[in-house]
């Protein structure tokens, strides 16, 4: 058996329901007994048991305000971005202890990618308040800074850049940045921060080449000889596949899902969806597991992935729980266990899932 699936076959009974809502004490005499109901979501060959309370702190010593991305260092350490200056970065051990906090000065702290460099870690967060890319050590030295485009001659001004997500190309250190809430175009620098090319620009009608919304981008390496682009085209409510200098070459339409980063974790592409589309947007977010062919498995917390005809049927948040708010970010850990950032929902820290199939 393998090493994860023995792992998920001993789950920890303890840990069997989200939010104090769905754990209830019951008086009996003088005894109490606390009644937990499991909740098991997701489908096919990743299913999920959500734990309770995991990652929770004390709201006055390390608040947050949106809960946006997290990445996970050498060491094993969660590192997790909020836009809350008190602590722009939140580190967590995997039990949800929290082991650091520090930054003080992103309040729009918003992508976090982690890149390999020699023996080294380097975080990249993408401040829309600032309108920078900001690298940082793991202490948060900060060691460099991309401001607003101006090289590519398609920029009027700083506040026109509102980038959302870097994604680092591990065989060069090439560094992508998406201009996810701002003018809509995927910049490429070498590792040093030279501007190379750019790609993309805004469409309200969907087509191919342009976006509105690439809110996050990935280096795909699925394909050790011949690595892409996977950039998500959140309001037209697809990913789409590019070349590394920019050429389109596929699109994976996910109906009703407004997906935010692509997340690579083995032959899987895992994503949050903050909303969508079938219902009021509010609350109505859920995630997405994608199998080596772009083709979704699983959506915990949405309805099951249904194709006719080859075509994903449009998908809806489906799920009496309410475990998810607006996802924001994925992060899959080395024992399958999945953890959720979660934007405008209400100062709540992060959810994680355990795989149980």
């Amino acid at each position: 058996m393998h090493e994860h699936q023995s792992r998920r076959n001993f789950l920890k009974t303890s840990t069997l329901a989200v939010g104090a809502g769905l754990i209830t004490n019951t008086s009996l005499g003088n005894k109490t007994s606390q009644k937990m109901e499991e909740i098991i979501i997701g489908h096919n060959s990743h299913k999920y048991k959500v734990v309770a309370g995991w990652g929770v702190l004390d709201a006055a010593k390390n608040p947050v305000n949106d809960c946006h991305e997290m990445v996970e260092d050498a060491k094993g350490r969660l590192i997790m971005c909020t836009n809350e200056t008190k602590n722009n970065i939140l580190i967590y051990d995997k039990s949800g202890k929290l082991l650091e906090a520090w930054g003080t000065s992103y309040p729009g702290a918003h992508g976090l990618t982690i890149s390999n460099e020699g023996a080294e870690q380097f975080l990249f967060i993408c401040d829309n308040n600032r309108h920078q890319v900001i690298k940082t050590d793991l202490k948060g030295r900060e060691v460099m800074k991309l401001e607003y485009p101006k090289e590519t001659g398609v920029y009027e001004s700083p506040n026109r850049f509102v980038p959302t997500e870097t994604a680092i190309n591990p065989a060069n250190g090439d560094i992508y940045v998406a201009d996810g809430y701002g003018s809509q175009y995927i910049i490429q620098y070498d590792s040093k921060g030279r501007y190379i090319r750019h790609f993309g620009g805004y469409s309200n009608a969907y087509t191919d080449d342009k976006f509105d919304t690439c809110h996050g981008v990935l280096v795909d390496t699925r394909d050790k000889k011949n690595p892409t682009l996977l950039v998500t085209d959140r309001s037209h409510t697809c990913i789409k596949r590019f070349t590394l200098d920019g050429k389109f070459l596929a699109v994976y339409h996910l109906p009703g899902t407004f997906v935010c980063r692509p997340v690579l974790h083995g032959d899987y592409i895992f994503a949050a969806a903050y909303r969508s589309s079938d219902q009021s947007w509010n609350n109505s977010g859920y995630i997405q597991v994608m199998d080596k062919n772009m083709k979704v498995i699983s959506t915990p917390g949405g309805s099951e992935p249904t194709y006719k005809d080859g075509k994903l049927q449009r998908q809806y948040k489906d799920d009496p729980h309410n475990v998810f708010m607006h996802p924001h970010d994925v992060y899959v850990d080395s024992d399958e266990n999945v953890y959720i950032p979660q934007w405008n929902s209400k100062k709540t820290y992060p959810i994680k899932l355990e795989r149980i199939a």
